[in-house]
C-alpha cells in the first residue's frame, strides 16, 4: 500500500477526483495518508475532513519559504508519504523540498507544457488564440512547471468558448489525467530518458 500526500491551497477539485479514484480502486494499492493546506480557509481541507481523511493546516503566511517547507516535509515524513501530489498548491517549492522526494512529487498544470507555464495558464492560452489547449501532469523539479511530463490531455478550443468555458473543460480532463499519472508512477513501470518518460510494456 502506497501513501499519498496531497498539498492544496484552494477548492481541491483535483484532490477530490483523486480521492474518489482511490476509494473506488481505480488507483489500486494506494491510500491518502494526509492532506495539507497552507490556507486555513481552503475548501479542499473541508472536503478532506468530510471524507474522514487526516487534514492539516500549516500556515505559510509570515514564514520564510524554507522554514514553511521544512514544516510541511516533516508532516509528510511523519505520515510516511510515498508520493506527494500538488493539487492547486499555490506555492513554489524550495529546491530543498524537491530534494527530499526525488521524482516523487507530481503537479498538474492547466496547459500543454511547455506552453503557458505559471499562473492563469488557461487565460494565457485563450488570449493567445490557440486552437488546442489542455493539461499536463509532470514530475516537479527545481524549476517552475518544468519536470518530465507523465500525462497530457488535449482540449480543443471552440469558437464559442470564453476563458471560463475553456477552463471548465480543461478541468474535466485534469480530473482524469491526474489519476492516470498517479497510477503510472505508483506502478513504477517507466523510465525517464532525457526529458521523456517511457512506459515499459511487460509481456503477458
Amino acid at each position: 500500500m502506497k501513501n499519498l500526500g496531497i498539498l492544496l491551497s484552494g477548492r481541491g477539485t483535483n484532490f477530490e477526483a483523486v480521492a474518489k479514484n482511490v476509494a473506488s480502486g481505480n488507483i489500486p494499492n494506494a491510500r491518502i495518508a494526509v492532506v495539507i493546506s497552507n490556507k486555513a480557509d481552503a475548501g479542499g481541507i473541508e472536503t478532506a475532513r468530510r471524507l474522514g481523511l487526516t487534514a492539516l493546516v500549516i500556515r505559510s503566511q509570515g514564514k520564510q519559504r524554507e522554514e514553511h517547507d521544512r514544516e510541511v516535509v516533516a508532516a509528510l515524513q511523519e505520515h510516511e508519504v510515498d508520493l506527494v501530489c500538488l493539487a492547486g498548491y499555490m506555492r513554489l517549492l524550495s529546491p530543498w523540498f524537491v530534494q527530499q522526494f526525488p521524482r516523487r512529487i507530481l503537479n498538474i498544470h492547466p496547459s500543454l507544457l511547455p506552453a503557458f507555464p505559471g499562473l492563469e495558464a488557461q487565460e494565457q492560452a485563450f488570449a493567445y488564440g490557440v486552437k488546442v489547449a489542455g493539461c499536463s501532469v509532470h514530475f516537479v523539479d527545481e524549476e517552475l512547471d518544468h519536470g518530465a511530463i507523465i500525462v497530457q490531455k488535449a482540449v480543443p478550443v471552440l469558437d464559442t468558448d470564453n476563458e471560463h468555458s475553456l477552463a471548465a473543460r480543461i478541468l474535466e480532463q485534469e480530473h482524469i489525467a491526474y489519476s492516470e499519472a498517479i497510477k503510472i508512477v505508483l506502478e513504477g513501470k517507466f523510465e525517464v530518458v532525457g526529458r521523456k518518460l517511457v512506459t515499459k510494456i511487460t509481456a503477458k
